[in-house]
Order: structure tokens, then sequence, then C-alpha cells
């Protein structure tokens, strides 16, 4: 047997996995959830390895968007190399408790922006690749709440990892600092598809130093590098000669140096939220800057008023030298540190492409469906882009579509009804008042999620209880108290007999 054929027969490897995890999952159990959730598309994949195109295939970024395509490259057949600049897998869920770097504003020095504090938004059972459930450990260890800590999640992604032997094509340490188009082949060599140079340096892992530098060619590039490693920050008047701490949350981590400070928070959506929280226990007062009252969930506004040390403003009009913030509304308050939960930009530094793929206020174009720049590809894509989605969920389809369009099973249009499909996309998004970054969020459409894996990949549709669990969870965010939601929670029947059907009601901990 050869190595493509082990990387295919992942039913086997994944029943084994979940088999020593739990006594209560047989390999026929899960060798029926495989096939009722991908039916035949391991018979595809084998039939199809002998009749399609093998490319040499660089990812570039090792989280789950990145290891969502390594897996469905090998299923495909292709030649595999993940790129990741850290020393592990698992992009921002690999917590760094490193803060700063020396650049609090911009986190130089620090890839992930995961703070200590940090769970879940939705319930494990919305958060797990299609074939691979987000079980808890029945042995005792771990997280195994509904909504876990950032630990638990990488612990999952670890597992995943290893289950489908993933490391086997990482290579850590591994930072990409440039992806350009190669020189074309000779006529009578080439495929008329077009080639990548990516160049590398290797680093060590403890002090950063570079022992390597290199080169090399490949057939096509997958860019995976997520959404949230360049911060955005707003302009204000003043922030330039502001004389105290300033940090963007992508540099927090604990709340222990904030202890009886007077913060002021900019920005109020979930890190925002989680950060304000936990800083009302310890600090002496926080402030939270926001655009707009009118656009508080009511689960937010319910929270502020239970919590008499937070107090809510209008957005900063300017900063003044002596520390005074002042408000939009007229009020000021002498604060300690500023704290700016403001989001992040898409940023590409490594990527030339010589103006054929920009992005603008982080939307990336032209993309074909999020995934494909007309005049580039297949032979570069991105996975990972898409924001409301279920992930990993939506990044296996893309990545499953960019691994079947690359050994030709799959066609794309011709570039030029892709550019055009791109372009009316962006402009009914516009024309609905949806703002340009905001251009790849797909805001939980779940009937245009599953068209886009049926119609490009022959992706199964979200069962019908986890649609109903992703409403229920929504809900319970928006209106439910924003300090408790992840531990209370109320399942409908048809939630219930689809926990109890895919073996989830026996390892699902009661609510709190």
């Amino acid at each position: 047997m050869d190595e493509t054929d082990e990387i295919l027969q992942t039913g086997p490897t994944h029943s084994k996995y979940l088999n020593e995890r739990s006594s209560m999952v047989s390999l026929d159990d899960v060798e029926d959830l495989d096939q009722k959730r991908h039916p035949g598309h391991r018979d595809q994949v084998r039939r199809r390895s002998e009749m399609v195109s093998s490319k040499k295939v660089c990812v570039v970024g090792a989280g789950v968007s990145g290891l969502a395509c390594a897996r469905e490259l090998l299923r495909e057949g292709h030649d595999v190399t993940v790129m990741e600049q850290s020393g592990g897998v698992g992009g921002q869920w690999l917590y760094d408790p490193r803060a700063d770097g020396g650049d609090p504003l911009g986190a130089a020095g620090a890839h992930s922006s995961m703070y200590a504090s940090v769970r879940l938004i939705s319930p494990r059972e919305l958060t797990g690749f299609s074939d691979f459930p987000f079980f808890p450990r029945d042995d005792g260890t771990g997280d195994s709440r509904r909504y876990p800590g950032h630990a638990e999640f990488l612990r999952y992604i670890r597992d995943f990892c290893d289950a489908f032997g993933l490391m086997d094509v990482v290579r850590l340490n591994t930072k990409v600092l440039r992806v350009g188009l190669a020189a074309p082949r000779a006529a009578d060599d080439g495929d008329g598809i077009k080639r990548w140079t990516v160049s590398w340096s290797r680093h060590r892992g403890c002090d950063g130093e570079v022992v390597t530098t290199e080169e090399e060619v490949f057939d096509a590039v997958v860019v995976a590098v997520g959404q949230y490693t360049q911060p955005r920050l707003p302009t204000i008047r003043g922030m330039d000669k502001w004389s105290r701490r300033q940090l963007h949350s992508h540099s927090y981590r604990v709340p222990d140096s904030f202890h009886g400070e007077v913060v002021v928070i900019v920005g109020f959506r979930h890190s925002g939220v989680d950060i304000a929280l936990e800083l009302s226990k310890l600090a002496r007062e926080v402030h939270v800057s926001v655009k707009s009252m009118e656009a508080l969930t009511p689960a937010v506004s319910k929270a502020v008023a239970r919590h008499s040390d937070l107090h809510l403003h209008l957005q900063i009009e300017c900063l003044r030298e002596d520390g005074q913030v002042t408000f939009a509304d007229g009020s000021r308050v002498a604060a300690d540190s500023i704290i700016y939960c403001t989001g992040y930009d898409c940023s590409f530094p490594f990527l030339d492409t010589g103006g054929l793929v920009t992005v603008d206020d982080s939307r990336v174009g032209p993309l074909y469906e999020h995934t494909f720049p007309p005049a580039l590809a297949p032979s570069l894509s991105f996975v990972g882009l898409p924001r409301m989605v279920l992930v990993p969920r939506f990044y296996e389809a893309q990545a499953r579509w960019v691994a079947q369009a690359l050994s030709g099973w799959r066609p794309l249009p011709p570039s030029e009804e892709m550019a055009r499909s791109a372009e009316e996309y962006h402009r009914a998004r516009e024309a609905a008042g949806v703002p340009r970054r905001l251009s790849h969020a797909l805001f939980f459409d779940m009937d245009y999620c599953d068209e886009f894996g049926a119609k490009h990949c022959g992706f199964p549709p979200v069962e019908g209880w986890k649609r109903d669990l992703l409403s229920l969870s929504l809900a319970s965010a928006s209106d439910g108290a924003v300090e408790s939601y992840r531990d209370s929670y109320h399942d409908s029947d048809l939630v219930r007999e689809g926990l109890r059907s895919e073996g989830w009601w026996p390892w699902l901990p009661d609510p709190q």
C-alpha cells in the first residue's frame, strides 16, 4: 500500500481514534456516520485518484482552515506542504502568553490574538469537522462544557491533525516571506496552469533566529492564514500624543495588570464584551466607547445595566496628553489605559500578484465565491476568509472545492464569468447596505452555505437539528445573559433527538 492509499483510508483511522476515546462508539457506528455524512465520498476519491492530475501544493498556515485544506488535498491525491510560522498547529487557537512584543498596538512578535479566558461562542456540536465530532474526552480530562475554553478546542485540532496524519506534511517554524508567480515552463512541458515561487525562512522556535532561507516552486498555493493577525485601529485625534497605556485586544492576555485602573474600551463586540466584563471585576472603572447605542444587542444592554462600574459612552472625540478622554457625548474621564477592541484587517504581506488581487477595507478581491481570484484560478486560492459561518465546516467545503478544481475533477467557469459573478455579488451586497469591511461575512445564511457545498464539491448539507441548534444559540447570545448564556441553554425536541442519534447525549453535560 502506498502513502496515498493510506491517506485515503480515513474511515478506519478516525474510527480507531474515536473508539480509543469512548467504549460507547463502535467501529461500525463511526463508519456508518462517515458514510451518512459523506455518501460515497471515499469511493469517489479512490476512483478519481487514478484519473485526475496531482499537483504540488503549498498551503500557507496550519490553523483550522489550513488543516482542512491539507486533508482535502491529500484525499484528492495532491502533493501537499503546509508552512506554519509558529511552533505548533492551531493558528489563532495556539495560545501564546506573550503579548505586545514592544508594540502593543501592532502586536509585533505575537501571532495569536487569543486571551486566556476565551471560550467558544458556538456550541461544540457546531464547532467541528463534518466527519470528526468535537466530543468531550470521557476520561475526566479536558473541558467538557458545551462551550469550552480555547485549550479544549486546540486539543481537538491537534487530535484531528493526528488522526489524519497531517503533521507529516506540516513544516513548523517556517515563515512564508514571498509568494509570486514563477517563470512559465517550456510550452511542450506545460499544462496551462500558473506556478508559484514560494520563499520561506525556517527559524528556531525559542529565539526566532533564522537558520535557513530557501525558495521552492509549486503548482498551486492556498492562502489559509486567517483573519486575526493585523489589528485594525481607529483614527482618533490626539491618539499619537496620549501618554498612557494603549493596546489592541490582540495584545490583551490577562486582566491582572489593570487592577485598580480606570480603563477605556473602544468597541463592544465579542472581545470587547468579554474583556469589559472581565476587567469590571478588578478595575476601578470600565468605560466603553461605542459608535451607536442602538447597535447594542438586548443581552449587552442588560449586562451593562447589571454592572454599576461599567459605563457606556458614544465614540471618543479626542485624547489629551494628560490622560483625559473626551467622548462625543461631551463626557470626560481620566483614564489609565485604553484597549482597542476594534477588529482586524485582512493582510497578506507575503503575497505578490502584481495587483491582480487587492485588499480594500478587508474585502479581498476579486474573488469568485470568496475563494478563487479569476485571473489566477485555480492555482491561487483563499480558504478561511468567510465570517459568520459554521467553522470549520464551511472551510472544509472550500478546501474540498479547491482540491477538486486543482485535480481537474471540478473545472471552474471561464475567468470572465467568475469575475462578473464576483462583481455582481458585491454590487448586490452594497445595494443591501452591507459595509465593505463585511464583504466576506455570510451572516449564517445556511441556505447559501449548503448551496455552496452542493454546487461546488458535493458537500453534504447541514443536518436539520444543527440548523435548529444554531438558531437557538444565536438567539441565546443575542437576548440572554452575556455572562451565562454559554452555561444555560434549552434545546428543542429536534436538537435533543439529533444529539441522541449521533452519540452526543451521554457526553454532553447538563446546563449549570
